[in-house]
């Protein structure tokens, strides 16, 4: 191909994605933060099968890593009226916890007193 040939293409698909992400936005299934897309289909389902579906989508359970993630995330919870999964599992060290990943937790937002370990976290 060309360069002209190339750069009509590159054009065309980034119009179509523009055009997938609008309606994805109008459905509220998708947000972004910093780069970053959030996606969500509103649906429930227990953790594992929330990790599978956003691994079978090319992404991954979100994890957030700051106020604006944490922000992106919070849409979905307040959307769809629900809560949901984070990418965050508690380390070898009991009240501690990690991201997905093993990477240290640089970002939390949690209440007084949270985690507690009482119930489901």
């Amino acid at each position: 191909l060309t360069g002209s040939e190339n750069g009509d293409i590159i054009r065309q698909l980034e119009y179509r994605i523009s055009r997938l992400e609008g309606v994805l936005r109008l459905n509220k299934m998708i947000t972004e933060s910093g780069g970053k897309i959030f996606a969500s289909n509103g649906k429930k389902a227990d953790f594992d099968a929330t990790v599978e579906k956003c691994r079978e989508a090319g992404g991954s359970i979100a994890g957030p890593r700051n106020p604006g993630e944490n922000d992106a995330i919070l849409y979905f919870v307040k959307t769809f009226n629900t809560y949901a999964y984070l990418g965050i599992k508690q380390s070898l060290i009991p009240g501690t916890f990690q991201l997905l990943d093993g990477a240290k937790l640089s970002y939390t937002n949690w209440y007084l007193n949270e985690p507690s370990g009482k119930g489901e976290e």
